[in-house]
């Protein structure tokens, strides 16, 4: 089941608190707790501050989230954002917004911007930005009021290809405030222009009723004085007269529902369009605003109270031109005192909207992939959420000390650097940095050396090591670190930086070794390419792994990926796919297959199968059209290290991948290699990860 929804429209007055009211309905008719996210909004508008589709919502479905929990950022905080290239920051604040909500509740709608500011182009490629960044499925929604079937097809096309680029799928399209005599064949023009894109597309016919302004509307837009008809402000508004002229050339031009504009000082036409207004002969007008910056006189005042049931009357302090304008300015909305119109609204959708038919399409949705910003965002905030304590064995490179800045200043971990402790502190003057809660340990100097040496010479003199061996390698800042984790000391341990895979591992393997149930260590990297994460396996460390191993590493490389939130797809690959090929690394892969299978019979996994069948949806359907990982693999699972090695590093520099890795899974503490080209944010995203491994571990050993 899908957890969210993003609601994002194409242009301005696309009726957007319709379509959020119709979608949020049946959403709480059907789940628990539903809670509505607006990621950017605009309150320039309003002046309260507050957004009022967000009033709207939570107002009548009573949610209790307070209202600084609905909303990330306003336009312009966004705009300013993105101007001073803070373009992470302004992504980490909708992040971390969205999954408090998405902690607390069963689902949440989320509303993209409408477009209403001046930066309609940013606005655009904001709202698909976030819509990924938040793996949400899109509800596409569409103005057809103006331009013409073709124009129709063609913004849609667009605004689809556009989500699709970033790598989110539209589930529907809904087009609103369609002209009714263009209902059918918008609707012709769009099935076969989209259909090859988009199989749930939707037509809701104009709605006058929904277009017009109520007088609560004007009254709050102009702060006016209510004079008169405070419990009437509910009237509509279809359209202003401003009264001018004599009250004879003035009253045949009134309709129903008109609006009348008209100077303060003018009482012949206020008393005229009154009793205009008692008559059954003349149309019910929908209000009066008296202009100017006087204050009525006292004979208006007592003909008004001496008067029952009339309709409202407002006063403002601008000038009759500038009224008139601002009421043709005003923004149309459904607000929650406006139950006519909330009637209207969901009549109108649930008429023209098959809603089981999209209610099942939203909730059925399944995110497969996990975009690299929600990846990256969520490892810091997993690993704030239980503090573990990491050993950097390399406390001396730069790069370890710029990531040690930003893990502690980001409150995620607890950091020990090894090294020479003068060295490191003036390395952290030249550099500078803060580093002031950062523990610093030089290993023959530490309280903990001679109980390590110890240990080690316990662990390993059936291997001829003798006490002075245990020492000299004890001495060793990798050695030192890997026993920090054995004995507790540590959590978990991140090198590689300026050492070997080799020297990094080997420690690991002679005294951490493999977890109950593992026979081997092994590896995956994340790869996070533009609109995914995926995971690579094993690409660092088994050079041949026989078929039992290479079962192993798959069933242990789903529930790392897993543990990361990458939904487990897991694809066996090899040079043929299905039955296609022969020979004795194909039939290994087979026999892998068949064994993980039975290991994991949960665990969606395909094999012997080409990387081009994996990830790709069109070769999957002419190759393995029956496969339930074909075209969809998130775990790639490589026949030996010769074929993932190479691999994962000609994805990393063709695609401008982040390889984040290798990371080590089997062991039982979490031991993690760097790449030597490592840059700092691999440093950070691999110690947070190391971290949420910790958490695991701790989880698994007190079941």
């Amino acid at each position: 089941m899908s957890k969210n929804l993003y609601i994002s429209a194409l242009e301005p007055k696309s009726g957007l608190s319709l379509i959020t009211l119709g979608v949020m309905d049946f959403l709480v008719r059907n789940l628990g707790k539903v809670a509505f996210f607006r990621p950017v909004v605009n309150t320039e508008r309003y002046k309260d501050g507050a957004d009022e589709i967000i009033n709207l919502i939570a107002s009548r479905y009573e949610l209790k989230t307070n209202y600084d929990k609905m909303y990330a950022f306003t336009i312009q905080e966004a705009r300013n954002l993105l101007g001073d290239k803070k373009h992470d920051k302004l992504l980490e604040g909708v992040l971390d917004k969205y999954n408090d909500l998405e902690h607390e509740y069963d689902f949440v709608l989320c509303l993209g911007t409408d477009f209403e500011s001046d930066s309609s182009g940013l606005e655009f490629d904001l709202n698909v930005e976030i819509a990924n960044n938040l793996g949400c499925p899109v509800l596409m929604v569409a103005n057809a009021h103006s331009g013409s079937p073709q124009d129709v097809v063609k913004s849609c096309r667009y605004g689809i290809e556009a989500f699709k680029d970033k790598g989110s799928e539209v589930l529907a399209v809904i087009l609103n405030r369609t002209p009714e005599e263009q209902q059918q064949e918008i609707i012709t023009s769009l099935k076969i222009g989209l259909q090859d894109s988009v199989d749930l597309i939707y037509s809701i016919p104009y709605e006058e009723a929904l277009d017009r302004p109520t007088m609560a509307e004007i009254a709050a837009t102009f702060d006016a004085q209510v004079i008169y008809g405070e419990n009437q402000l509910n009237r509509p508004v279809s359209r202003f007269v401003i009264a001018a002229m004599n009250l004879r050339n003035f009253l045949p031009r009134l309709t129903d529902d008109s609006l009348i504009i008209t100077p303060v000082d003018r009482l012949d036409i206020v008393l005229g369009t009154l009793a205009a207004f008692r008559s059954s002969n003349m149309p019910n007008i929908a209000g009066i605003i008296l202009t100017g910056y006087m204050e009525p006189d006292k004979l208006m005042r007592t003909l008004l109270h001496g008067l029952n049931n009339l309709v409202p009357i407002i006063m403002v302090q601008d000038d009759t031109f500038t009224t008139a304008m601002k009421v043709k300015a005003i923004h149309n909305c459904i607000r929650p005192e406006d139950r006519l119109k909330i009637a209207t609204g969901l009549n109108l959708f649930e008429n023209w909207i098959d809603t089981t038919e999209l209610r099942n399409r939203i909730i059925g949705y399944s995110v497969l992939f996990t975009t690299p910003k929600m990846f990256e965002f969520s490892l810091i905030k997993r690993a704030r959420a239980d503090k573990q304590t990491i050993v950097l064995p390399e406390g001396e490179e730069d790069r370890i000390l710029k990531a040690a800045e930003i893990l502690i200043h980001r409150d995620a971990v607890e950091i020990t650097l090894l090294g020479r402790e003068d060295v490191i502190r003036e390395k952290i003057l030249t550099l500078g940095l803060n580093l002031t809660s950062v523990t610093i340990i030089n290993p023959t100097e530490s309280a903990y050396f001679e109980d390590y040496v110890d240990t080690y010479f316990s662990l390993r003199k059936h291997k001829g090591i003798t006490p002075d061996n245990a020492r000299d390698v004890m001495s060793g800042v990798t050695h030192f670190g890997t026993m920090m984790v054995y004995k507790g000391h540590a959590d978990g341990m991140v090198s590689g930086s300026v050492h070997s895979t080799l020297n990094t591992v080997r420690p690991s393997l002679e005294f951490v070794k493999t977890k109950p149930g593992s026979t081997i260590m092994s590896s995956i990297f994340l790869m996070c390419l533009e609109d995914r994460v995926l995971a690579y396996g094993d690409c660092a460390v088994n050079p041949r792994p026989n078929a039992e191993q290479l079962a192993e590493i798959a069933i242990e490389s789903a529930k790392t990926a897993e543990l990361f939130g990458i939904k487990p797809l897991v694809a066996m690959l090899s040079y043929s796919s299905g039955t296609s090929g022969k020979g004795e690394e194909v039939d290994k892969v087979k026999k892998a297959t068949e064994i993980a299978r039975k290991l994991a019979p949960n665990l969606p996994i395909e094999g012997p199968i080409q990387y081009d069948a994996a990830v790709d949806i069109t070769v999957a359907r002419t190759k393995m059209p029956d496969s339930l990982v074909a075209g969809k693999a998130t775990v790639f699972i490589f026949p030996d290290l010769n074929t993932g090695n190479n691999t994962y590093k000609a994805v990393q520099r063709s695609a401008g991948a982040v390889a984040i890795g290798p990371i080590m899974q089997g062991l039982n503490k979490p031991v993690n290699d760097l790449s030597r080209g490592c840059n700092v944010a691999d440093i950070v995203n691999t110690v947070a990860i190391t971290a949420i491994q910790a958490q695991a571990e701790k989880q698994r050993q007190n079941r």
